[in-house]
């Protein structure tokens, strides 16, 4: 079996940003899809990796998954990582396997070695964005609860992401923790976003002021660049601590671990370098005994559907991400075989490949739009 053909369909799902999906065909009529993470106003670079790396596989073995990532890395970029470049990768390596899964008549779990457990636990993401009153706060928490999930991950700090913030931004985001954990009750987990802003005095008081609702973990409490600030977070606060959804490959987790920075970690399948890599990288984990819990800012279809067959396999694996506001869009796009969360866990899917096929004629039906220019502030728009 060779590979004749590599195709990015960006599409526009009508909500913060656009998804991109890839498509793999090969000479025996097998065709496999992944999906590759996107941000704001990155599509076409990322598409473009598409298209480039396309060129490279055409011709290929597509069983030869380890092989094409490693000489991808080495003499297409060169040894020089970016986003764009993980992206795309991620998305071809997760439709890769997908062939492979239907050529075998497997599910990837079980090309991988098989199931740990029979569901994959969720939260409950996007469900509060942009929200500034703690009282809509509280209502969506509420009728996310009601939908079925037992565990919420939010950001409850205002506006904008800055290292060195003001004393009402601390008490904000305390007040809104307080009241959600009051409004849902003690069995519901919250996972507390922080976005890589803080330097650490300011995340080490806000997290000592929260330790009485008990939050799952803090997520990103400083610039993951800087792993010696959030291992120092992690030593003088009592929640778990998670970083890790931009971090890429193996070589990029080294860092991690070697710092004993977190205590969970969360890896991208879809931007750090595909459902091989992110067992590896779990594999890593293991031993420094760190949990998984797989960051998912994508569609609730291929991304999410690479996410967990690659989370069935893992010992350590915790609890992943699951993003509403795309539930809807992805039901036009895969009107068949979507994974729906039951009680804030899905079934591993039993089909064939990933077991997700789109309707082509909705994904160029809704074809990439560009975002309207966001708005950057200028000093003088500063609250500093």
């Amino acid at each position: 079996m060779k590979v004749t053909a590599v195709t990015a369909f960006p599409v526009h799902p009508g909500w913060r940003k656009n998804l991109i999906f890839v498509k793999i065909e090969t000479d025996e009529g097998i065709t496999g899809w992944g999906e590759a993470y996107s941000q704001y106003d990155r599509d076409r670079s990322i598409t473009a990796h598409i298209e480039m790396l396309g060129k490279y596989l055409v011709g290929r073995d597509p069983f030869q998954i380890k092989y094409f990532t490693s000489i991808a890395y080495d003499d297409y970029a060169q040894r020089r990582s970016s986003l764009e470049y993980f992206c795309a990768l991620s998305g071809i390596e997760a439709a890769l396997w997908d062939i492979v899964g239907k050529a075998c008549g497997q599910p990837v779990y079980n090309l991988l070695g098989g199931a740990c457990r029979e569901s994959v636990r969720v939260y409950a993401n996007g469900w509060s964005y942009k929200m500034k009153d703690v009282n809509d706060f509280v209502r969506a928490a509420e009728n996310t609860v009601a939908l079925g999930f037992d565990a919420l991950k939010f950001d409850p700090f205002p506006r904008p992401w800055r290292t060195f913030i003001p004393r009402e931004h601390i008490h904000h985001a305390v007040n809104v923790v307080r009241s959600i954990r009051k409004a849902v009750g003690p069995k519901v987990d919250l996972l507390i976003e922080l976005h890589r802003r803080l330097a650490p005095a300011f995340a080490v008081e806000f997290a000592d002021r929260i330790m009485e609702f008990e939050p799952y973990l803090i997520e990103e409490p400083c610039p993951a660049e800087n792993m010696e600030a959030i291992a120092e977070v992690r030593h003088k606060i009592k929640s778990p601590v998670m970083t890790g959804e931009n971090i890429f490959s193996k070589a990029g987790f080294r860092r991690v671990f070697e710092h004993h920075a977190a205590d969970f970690i969360n890896p991208d399948v879809a931007n750090c370098g595909g459902i091989l890599e992110l067992k590896e990288i779990a594999a890593m984990a293991e031993p420094y005994l760190v949990g998984v819990s797989p960051h998912n800012y994508n569609s609730t279809s291929l991304a999410l559907s690479a996410t967990v067959h690659a989370a069935a396999t893992m010992p350590n694996f915790l609890i992943t991400e699951y993003f509403i506001p795309f539930v809807d869009f992805c039901d036009i796009l895969f009107p068949e075989g979507q994974l729906k969360p039951v009680n804030g866990r899905i079934a591993l899917p039993t089909g064939p490949g990933l077991g997700l096929v789109p309707d082509e004629k909705a994904l160029i039906q809704h074809a990439a739009k560009p975002f309207p220019l966001r708005k950057l502030p200028y000093p003088a728009d500063e609250w500093l």
